[in-house]
Parts: structure tokens; C-alpha cells; sequence
């Protein structure tokens, strides 16, 4: 029996060191991907990668169970395709921590908490944002970065280019700050709640 491990995070600058530091000492081969778990199987690399590497009897490692699917029906999809292959699953933290070799209570549970607490954050979130723009203003004053800002950071994040290669780039368009460059702090404070909404709605 091989100890296969999936590694997965919805964005490319999310970290998968945590996972990796978890996986990589008991596993003899770790897949990575770095898409939304609400993707089907056949739409997620590293996924379709492990299953057409795990051979009968092997075991698939992942460090929570919602590293398989971030939703209750995605995730006992991918969990009963690898059962009906005499694939079992192991589960390193969470609720559903531990060896599986069919589905159980324990599992469906766990997958059930991991889409209501994705959820939750997507409707804080939401409402933060939604009470946010009523007020008109974040944070008591209005937010250097804007939207067309963030999205321009964004941008050229993709091609990349470090947060410092950025700032040249970008001019504050209103307030005290006209034609300003945004502090490399506010800059980066913006790509990370950029990235922290992206991955609630993953």
C-alpha cells in the first residue's frame, strides 16, 4: 500500500507550506493544485493527477477533509469514486481525522461542517463589504486602494511582479494623496483581502 497525499489551495498566492510540512515526511508522492474545490474532478489537476496514479489498495492522505471538495456534494463525490476503487482516505486534523475505507457518519459531518463554515464566511463577508459601502467609508477614513486599484495590483501580480515593482504603477486618483503613489503597505493589506474574499467564495 502507497501513502498518496493531495495538497490544495483555491489561489496561487495562497501558502501550501502548512499542508506540505503535514504531507510530504509520510507520503511517498504529494500532488498539488492550486484550484477552487468546487471544481469537478475532471477540472482539477492535481486531483485528476493522484487518482490516475493511486492503484488499488493505496491510501489517499490529505490534511483536512475539505482539501477534497469545499462543498458537502463535491466532496462525497470525490470520496465514493475513491472507495469504489479500494482506495481508502486519511484525514491528518479535523473532524474527520483518521483512516476511512467507505463512507461513515464521521466523513459526511465533516464535509458538512466544512461548507457551512465557508458559508458563514462568504455571508460575513458579504456583509461586511455591503455595511462597508453604506457608510461610505472603511476603517474611518476611505481606503487608499480602491477597487480599480486593487484590480490594477492584481493584474500586475499575475505577470509577476513583487509588491514594491507594483507601487511605481499605481496613482491615487482623489482625496489628500492625488497623484501619490499607495504605501507599499497599503498595497499589500489590499491583495491580501483581495485574496481572503476570493478564497470564501471558492
Amino acid at each position: 500500500m502507497a501513502l498518496i497525499g493531495l495538497v490544495r489551495v483555491s489561489t496561487d498566492k495562497q501558502n501550501v507550506d502548512r499542508q506540505h510540512d503535514a504531507l510530504d515526511p509520510i507520503c511517498v508522492k504529494v500532488f498539488e493544485e492550486k484550484v477552487s474545490g468546487k471544481l469537478a474532478v475532471v477540472d482539477r489537476p492535481g486531483l485528476s493527477a493522484a487518482l490516475d496514479y493511486l492503484r488499488d489498495g493505496d491510501m489517499l492522505c490529505v490534511q483536512e477533509v475539505d482539501r477534497l471538495g469545499r462543498d458537502t456534494l463535491t466532496g462525497l463525490v470525490t470520496l465514493a469514486e475513491l472507495f469504489e476503487r479500494n482506495i481508502s482516505v486519511k484525514v491528518l486534523a479535523g473532524v474527520g481525522a483518521g483512516e476511512h475505507t467507505e463512507m461513515n457518519l464521521l466523513l459526511e459531518l465533516s464535509l458538512v461542517l466544512a461548507s457551512e463554515r465557508r458559508r458563514d464566511i462568504v455571508k460575513k463577508t458579504k456583509d461586511g463589504l455591503a455595511a462597508a459601502r453604506a457608510r461610505g467609508r472603511v476603517g474611518g477614513r476611505r481606503p487608499v486602494m480602491t477597487e480599480a486599484l486593487t484590480i490594477q495590483a492584481v493584474a500586475l501580480r499575475q505577470k509577476g511582479y513583487t509588491i514594491r515593482q507594483i507601487q511605481p504603477h499605481l496613482r491615487i486618483a482623489e482625496g489628500a494623496s492625488k497623484g501619490k503613489n499607495p504605501s507599499v503597505g497599503a498595497i499589500s493589506q489590499a491583495l491580501k483581502a483581495h485574496d481572503a474574499a476570493a478564497e470564501a467564495v471558492q
